[in-house]
């Protein structure tokens, strides 16, 4: 038995393996030929490339969903923009509106007193430029605050979808690369 064992390791040091015809067991390029198409004829015996385009064509699935989510999302923030330009803008006409009775009501006043006329008139427009500009403020915060938030919530789920693929991704380079080592 301790003979046979010789004999095969003997059989099988590097200078036996590259000798002779290419078309030999005995020739190691040969051996690996044959042992790398088996190889391939059993991964696709298996279905592997089926399973590997089915798993893309899931992933482009869901990346195409995810896209058709954001642009909905993002539909759905110009829509919240412009109905707070038209509450803006309604603001403003009704500033507008302010102002031309406060007007009004100061030429009523005028027979009474002019000096309490200009005061009036000068505390109303006052008012309501305060008014004007704390209602623009208020809507410029609520825009960016609904956009801030869809746009954080869109980012942080395409994020988190790619996070998990990217280390899937780093995984399995950092195998081939071991076993890339371990064979050389």
């Amino acid at each position: 038995m301790r003979k046979l064992t010789v004999l095969f390791a003997l059989l099988a040091s590097p200078a036996m393996a590259a000798s002779g015809p290419f078309f030999s067991l005995q020739n190691t390029n040969f051996v690996v030929l044959i042992a790398f198409l088996v190889f391939l004829g059993i991964l696709v015996y298996m279905g592997v490339p089926k399973k590997l385009t089915g798993m893309l064509d899931a992933r482009a699935v869901q990346i195409k969903a995810e896209l058709e989510e954001a642009r909905a999302l993002r539909e759905e923030a110009k829509t919240i923009l412009a109905s707070y330009e038209r509450k803006q803008k309604d603001v403003a006409e009704q500033a507008e509106r302010i102002v031309s009775s406060a007007k009004e009501e100061a030429m009523a006043a005028a027979a009474q007193a002019k000096a309490d006329l200009k005061d009036s008139i000068a505390r109303r427009l006052k008012a309501a430029e305060e008014q004007i500009a704390s209602a623009e403020a208020g809507a410029v915060r609520q825009v960016r605050e609904q956009a801030i938030s869809v746009a954080i919530a869109a980012a942080g789920d395409i994020l988190s979808k790619q996070m998990t693929a990217d280390g899937a991704k780093a995984s399995i380079d950092d195998a081939i690369e071991q076993v890339g080592a371990k064979l050389h």
